[in-house]
C-alpha cells in the first residue's frame, strides 16, 4: 500500500510504518527467507504498491501463484487480524486486483514472448547451450562470421544452418577468425537440436518481444507483467539466461535518467540464485556490471531467493533494500550463512538480528531500507502487510480471459518466419548445386564431343584405308606390271597399297 508517498511494507514492533522511499527503489533490494517464509507475499504487497505509484512491473512466476494478483483476495481470519493489527480500514485498504498481462515463453499460459538468437547473443546463448568456454568462443566467432556477411540469426534454423555452413568452409574462414574445430561445431549443433526438444524453437522468432511494452500504464497504474516460469524453470541455463537478457535490453532501450523521484520500472528476479549457479566468470562480471549500471536507467531490481550467499558479492554490494524472512540453520555451515546475513544489516541494539532471523514467523522479516540521506536504516523486526490481492493462482477461465483481452494478444500470437540466414543459405547451396550440375553436365558434353569426333575419325580411317589401299594397290600393280612384268604387279600392288593408307592417315591427322 502507498502512505504517505511511500511503498508501505509493515509495521515494526512499535507499531511504526516501515516503508521504501520510492527514489532510494531504485538502488535495488534482495528478499530472501527460506521456502514457507513468506517471500511471495511480500512481492505481491510490493508490487501492488508499485503499480498503485503508476510504476510498471516485471515479476517472474515460479510457482504459478503469483498471477493472483490479478484477482481480488478473499476475506480470511489471518487477514482480518492484520488488518485489525494495522488499522487498515482507517487507511484505505480494501481488497482489489491490479492490472496484469501475462506472458509465457511457450506461449501457453500466458502471451507468447520471443526473442531472436542475435539479440540473445553469443554469451547468453553459451549459457543457454551450456558450452565450455572453448565451444562459447567458437560460438562468438560464428556470430561474428553471420554479422560480417549481413545474414541474420533469427532462430534455432538459422543457427543450424550458420554453423553448417562455417564447418563447410572452414578452411576459407583461417585467415581471419582462426581455426574453427568441426568437433566443436558438432557439440554446438547437437546442443541447439536438444534446446529446440526443449521448445528452444518457440522461443527464439519473430515477432520478438519490444521491450516498451512492458512499461505501460492501465488508468495510471503501473501494468504488472508477469512471466509465468513453471516449466522454463526446468531449463536452468535458458531461465538465468532469458532474465538476464531482459535486463539488458531494459539497459539497453531505456535512456538514462539519474535519480529521478520514483523507478521507471521495478523487476522481480525469482530463484535469483540459478543465475549464478555455474556460471562463467565473464558471465558473472557482466552481471555485476549490468545491475550496477541499470540503476541509472531508473531500474530498480530486486533478486529473491532463499539465502544471501546464493549471490556473489560484487552484486550484494548494490542491493541497498534488504528483507530477510526466517532461515533455518541446523549444520554448522548453515549457521555461518544465518551469521553472513545478520551481518550484512546496520546493528539494532534492542535485538539480536541472528537470533530473530533465526525465529521469525511467516510473514515476518528483519528490514533494511535506504533513508532519504542514502544511509541504510538500522534493522527491524517487520509484520509485512496483507496482500490485496487472491493468495492463490488465478483459474485457467480467468487466465485464458487475461490472455486474450489483451491489446497485446495479437500482436504477439502469430509467428513470422522473416528472411533470414536459413533462407539466404539455402537458395545459396541450391545455387552452388545448380553450378555443380551445370559443371558436370558441361563436362559430360565436352567428353562426348570428344569421343564422337575419335569414333567419326576411326570410322573415316576404316573407309579410307580401305579406298586408299585399293586404289594404292591397283595403281601400284599396273606400275609394277608394265615395268617388272609378273612378279611387279604383285610387289607393286602391295606397296601402292601401303603408301596410299599412309598418305590418307597424314591427311585425316592433319
Amino acid at each position: 500500500m502507498l502512505k504517505d508517498g511511500k511503498v508501505w511494507i509493515g509495521n515494526n514492533d512499535k507499531g511504526e510504518n516501515i516503508s521504501i522511499i520510492p527514489k532510494m527503489a531504485q538502488r535495488h533490494g534482495l528478499i530472501c527467507g527460506a521456502t514457507g517464509t513468506g517471500k511471495t507475499v511480500t512481492i505481491k504487497v510490493m508490487a501492488e504498491s508499485f503499480s498503485e505509484m503508476g510504476v510498471p512491473v516485471f515479476i517472474a512466476d515460479v510457482k504459478g501463484d503469483v498471477s493472483g494478483l490479478a484477482s481480488m483476495g478473499t476475506m480470511n481470519e489471518n487477514i482480518k487480524s492484520r488488518i485489525e493489527e494495522f488499522d487498515l480500514e482507517n487507511n484505505g485498504y480494501e481488497m482489489n486486483g491490479s492490472p496484469v498481462v501475462l506472458w509465457d515463453i511457450f506461449g501457453k499460459n500466458g502471451i507468447q514472448l520471443r526473442t531472436t538468437i542475435s539479440e540473445m547473443g553469443p554469451l547468453l546463448l553459451s549459457r543457454v547451450l551450456d558450452l565450455n568456454e572453448l565451444q562459447s568462443d567458437i560460438l562468438s566467432i560464428v556470430f561474428k562470421i553471420a554479422d560480417d556477411n549481413k545474414l541474420l540469426l533469427i532462430d534455432t534454423k538459422d543457427l543450424k544452418s550458420m554453423l553448417a555452413y562455417v564447418d563447410k568452409n572452414a578452411d576459407k574462414f583461417i585467415a581471419d577468425y582462426g581455426k574453427i574445430s568441426s568437433a566443436s561445431i558438432g557439440v554446438i549443433t547437437r546442443a541447439v537440436v536438444s534446446l529446440e526438444v526443449a521448445g528452444g524453437d518457440i522461443f527464439f522468432g519473430e515477432p520478438a518481444l519490444n521491450i516498451t511494452d512492458l512499461l505501460a500504464l492501465d488508468g495510471g497504474r503501473g501494468i504488472i507483467n508477469i512471466l509465468d516460469s513453471s516449466s522454463i524453470i526446468n531449463n536452468k541455463q535458458l531461465y538465468s539466461a532469458f532474465m538476464l537478457w531482459l535486463l539488458s535490453e531494459l539497459f539497453e532501450t531505456l535512456p538514462e535518467v539519474g535519480d529521478v523521484d520514483k523507478p521507471k520500472m521495478i523487476f522481480f528476479f525469482d530463484e535469483a540464485h540459478l543465475l549464478f549457479s555455474g556460471a562463467s566468470q565473464v558471465l558473472i562480471e557482466k552481471v555485476e556490471q549490468l545491475v550496477k549500471m541499470i540503476r541509472s536507467k531508473g531500474v530498480g531490481v530486486y533478486f529473491c531467493t532463499q539465502n544471501p550467499s546464493d549471490m556473489t558479492d560484487g552484486v550484494l554490494a548494490q542491493l541497498s533494500n534488504r528483507i530477510e524472512h526466517g532461515l533455518r540453520a541446523y549444520t554448522p555451515k548453515e549457521q555461518k550463512s544465518v551469521r553472513a546475513a545478520a551481518d550484512s544489516f546496520r546493528e539494532n541494539p534492542e535485538f539480536d538480528v541472528y537470533d530473530t532471523i533465526l525465529n521469525l514467523g511467516t510473514g515476518e522479516a528483519v528490514i533494511s531500507f535506504l533513508q532519504e540521506d542514502g544511509i541504510p536504516s538500522a534493522a527491524e523486526k517487520v509484520k509485512i502487510l496483507p496482500p490485496r490481492c487472491s493468495f492463490d493462482a488465478i483459474s485457467a477461465e480467468k487466465r485464458d480471459s487475461i490472455i486474450k483481452g489483451s491489446v497485446l494478444y495479437s500482436k504477439y500470437a502469430n509467428a513470422i518466419d522473416p528472411e533470414s540466414a536459413y533462407e539466404f543459405l539455402k537458395r545459396q547451396g541450391e545455387t552452388d548445386l545448380a553450378r555443380i550440375e551445370k559443371e558436370k553436365l558441361d563436362k559430360e558434353k565436352i567428353k562426348a564431343d570428344k569421343a564422337s569426333e575419335k569414333a567419326r575419325k576411326r570410322t573415316a580411317g576404316k573407309i579410307g584405308n580401305s579406298v586408299a589401299g585399293t586404289v594404292g594397290r591397283e595403281v601400284g600393280r599396273t606400275i609394277g606390271g608394265t615395268m617388272f612384268g609378273r612378279f611387279g604387279r604383285t610387289l607393286g600392288g602391295n606397296l601402292g597399297a601401303s603408301l596410299g593408307r599412309g598418305i590418307l592417315d597424314t591427311f585425316l591427322k592433319k
